[in-house]
Formats: structure tokens, C-alpha cells, sequence
């Protein structure tokens, strides 16, 4: 039996235009449009204690997050993320410039034609 390699997406891309064009993006506008760029039609995302469906709500939770925490509250990647067959992670940090590390998690995405189809956000806080 031989075996076919397999196409991959460039999950890193991906899941770091995700941070940066909808968790770190302040323009409404924007988020909206890059979630549809990133995103498939009918998304799910899983965050600790709910699942948010839709285009529309993803990127109201980005923007609620945002408004939440402040102008200078920013998600920042740490390292490059992982994936294949269709699922990927990326580590990050998020916080601003008096305390960088206010949170930590990972995004874990499946994968479909190129696109986000589900999100699972994991949360920690810093150690110490």
C-alpha cells in the first residue's frame, strides 16, 4: 500500500490570522468580514461554559471581549501552531502592556476546506 500525502492548509496562517483579524480586531466591520474570510457558513465555537454558533456571534464575542478588557488588550501567539488532517492549535497569551500575561490558552480548530468550522478556546491563567 502506498501512501498519498496529504495537502495541508498552512495552519499556522490560519489560526494567526484568526488572532490578529478577529480577536485583536477593534473595527466591527473588519472582524465581520475577516470572519467571513476565515470561517465556514455556520461555525460553532466552544468556550468554557458556553458554545457560540454563527458568523455573526463570533464576532460579537471577539468585539465584547475586546470592549471588556480595554484599548491596549491585545492576544499574542506563542510559537507556531500544530496541525494536520484537518486540526490545528495555537498557544497564545493575552493582556496589555502593564501585564501581558493576564490570561493564556489555546485555540484548537477544526479544519474544513481551508476554513475554521470549529473553534475550541482553552483557557488558564498565569502561574504565580
Amino acid at each position: 500500500m502506498t501512501k498519498q500525502p496529504i495537502a495541508e492548509p498552512d495552519y499556522d496562517r490560519l489560526l494567526r490570522v484568526n488572532l490578529q483579524d478577529v480577536f485583536n480586531q477593534r473595527n466591527a466591520r473588519l472582524r465581520a468580514e475577516a470572519v467571513a474570510r476565515l470561517y465556514i457558513d455556520n461555525p460553532l465555537m466552544f468556550e468554557p461554559g458556553t458554545i457560540v454558533e454563527g458568523r455573526a456571534a463570533i464576532a460579537n464575542v471577539a468585539g465584547q471581549l475586546l470592549d471588556r478588557f480595554g484599548p491596549d488588550f491585545a492576544f499574542v501567539p506563542d510559537g507556531a501552531a500544530l496541525g494536520h488532517h484537518g486540526m490545528a492549535t495555537l498557544r497564545w497569551h493575552a493582556g496589555t502592556p502593564e501585564n501581558p500575561a493576564m490570561v493564556h490558552g489555546f485555540d484548537t480548530a477544526e479544519i474544513v476546506d481551508g476554513r475554521i468550522a470549529r473553534l475550541w478556546v482553552l483557557l488558564g491563567m498565569p502561574d504565580g
